[in-house]
Protein backbone atom coordinates (compact mmCIF):
# COMPACT_ATOMS: atom_id res chain seq x y z
CA UNK A 1 0.00 0.00 0.00
CA UNK A 2 1.68 3.10 -0.74
CA UNK A 3 0.76 5.86 0.68
CA UNK A 4 2.09 8.73 -2.10
CA UNK A 5 -1.08 7.42 -4.13
CA UNK A 6 -4.92 8.31 -3.91
CA UNK A 7 -5.62 4.43 -3.77
CA UNK A 8 -3.12 4.02 -0.73
CA UNK A 9 -4.38 7.10 1.24
CA UNK A 10 -8.09 6.47 0.81
CA UNK A 11 -7.38 2.38 2.02
CA UNK A 12 -5.54 3.82 5.01
CA UNK A 13 -8.11 6.14 5.37
CA UNK A 14 -11.11 3.32 5.20
CA UNK A 15 -8.72 1.61 8.02
CA UNK A 16 -8.28 4.87 10.25
CA UNK A 17 -12.50 5.55 9.99
CA UNK A 18 -13.26 2.30 10.61
CA UNK A 19 -11.11 2.00 13.75
CA UNK A 20 -12.65 5.52 14.62
CA UNK A 21 -16.26 3.97 14.42
CA UNK A 22 -15.40 1.84 16.39
CA UNK A 23 -13.81 3.60 18.95
CA UNK A 24 -16.46 5.96 19.24
CA UNK A 25 -19.13 2.78 19.96
CA UNK A 26 -16.62 2.35 23.02
CA UNK A 27 -16.40 5.77 24.27
CA UNK A 28 -20.40 6.40 24.05
CA UNK A 29 -21.37 3.95 26.97
CA UNK A 30 -18.51 6.51 29.02
CA UNK A 31 -20.52 9.47 28.63
CA UNK A 32 -24.35 8.37 28.64
CA UNK A 33 -23.07 5.88 31.70
CA UNK A 34 -20.39 6.99 33.97
CA UNK A 35 -20.56 11.00 33.09
CA UNK A 36 -17.44 10.68 30.98
CA UNK A 37 -17.60 13.28 28.36
CA UNK A 38 -13.70 14.15 27.41
CA UNK A 39 -13.45 10.77 26.02
CA UNK A 40 -16.37 10.89 23.65
CA UNK A 41 -15.46 14.44 22.63
CA UNK A 42 -11.86 13.77 21.79
CA UNK A 43 -12.91 10.38 19.45
CA UNK A 44 -16.16 12.16 18.08
CA UNK A 45 -14.05 14.84 16.54
CA UNK A 46 -10.93 12.55 15.38
CA UNK A 47 -13.72 10.40 13.66
CA UNK A 48 -15.78 13.20 12.30
CA UNK A 49 -12.43 14.55 10.58
CA UNK A 50 -11.48 10.98 9.37
CA UNK A 51 -15.22 10.45 7.69
CA UNK A 52 -14.93 13.87 5.96
CA UNK A 53 -11.43 12.82 4.75
CA UNK A 54 -12.49 9.42 3.35
CA UNK A 55 -15.65 10.75 1.69
CA UNK A 56 -13.88 13.10 -0.03
CA UNK A 57 -11.35 11.00 -1.17
CA UNK A 58 -14.02 8.20 -2.50
CA UNK A 59 -15.44 11.25 -4.50
CA UNK A 60 -11.96 12.23 -5.48
CA UNK A 61 -10.77 8.27 -6.13
CA UNK A 62 -13.95 7.49 -8.20
CA UNK A 63 -13.97 10.61 -10.38
CA UNK A 64 -10.28 9.44 -10.98
CA UNK A 65 -11.25 6.23 -12.03
CA UNK A 66 -14.68 6.50 -13.34
CA UNK A 67 -16.49 4.38 -11.05
CA UNK A 68 -19.88 3.55 -11.50
CA UNK A 69 -22.54 5.70 -9.46
CA UNK A 70 -22.83 1.95 -7.07
CA UNK A 71 -19.63 1.10 -6.44
CA UNK A 72 -19.55 5.17 -5.36
CA UNK A 73 -22.37 5.49 -3.60
CA UNK A 74 -21.63 1.51 -1.67
CA UNK A 75 -18.34 3.24 -0.72
CA UNK A 76 -19.72 6.27 0.89
CA UNK A 77 -22.56 3.91 2.67
CA UNK A 78 -19.75 1.97 3.92
CA UNK A 79 -18.50 5.40 6.31
CA UNK A 80 -22.02 4.80 7.91
CA UNK A 81 -22.18 1.40 9.18
CA UNK A 82 -19.72 -0.33 11.56
CA UNK A 83 -17.37 -2.54 9.93
CA UNK A 84 -18.25 -2.23 6.45
CA UNK A 85 -14.93 0.25 6.01
CA UNK A 86 -13.21 -2.79 6.47
CA UNK A 87 -15.17 -4.67 3.98
CA UNK A 88 -14.78 -2.41 1.83
CA UNK A 89 -11.01 -2.21 1.79
CA UNK A 90 -11.18 -5.84 1.68
CA UNK A 91 -13.38 -6.76 -1.20
CA UNK A 92 -13.19 -3.47 -3.61
CA UNK A 93 -10.41 -0.88 -2.40
CA UNK A 94 -7.62 -4.14 -2.12
CA UNK A 95 -8.51 -5.26 -5.97
CA UNK A 96 -8.17 -1.73 -7.13
CA UNK A 97 -4.75 -1.23 -9.41
CA UNK A 98 -3.67 2.32 -9.57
Amino acid sequence: MNLKTCLGQLRILAILEGISYLLLGLTMPLKYVYEMGLPNKIVGMIHGVLFILFCLWVIRYSIFKKWSLTTTLICLASSLIPFATFIVDHKILKHEVE
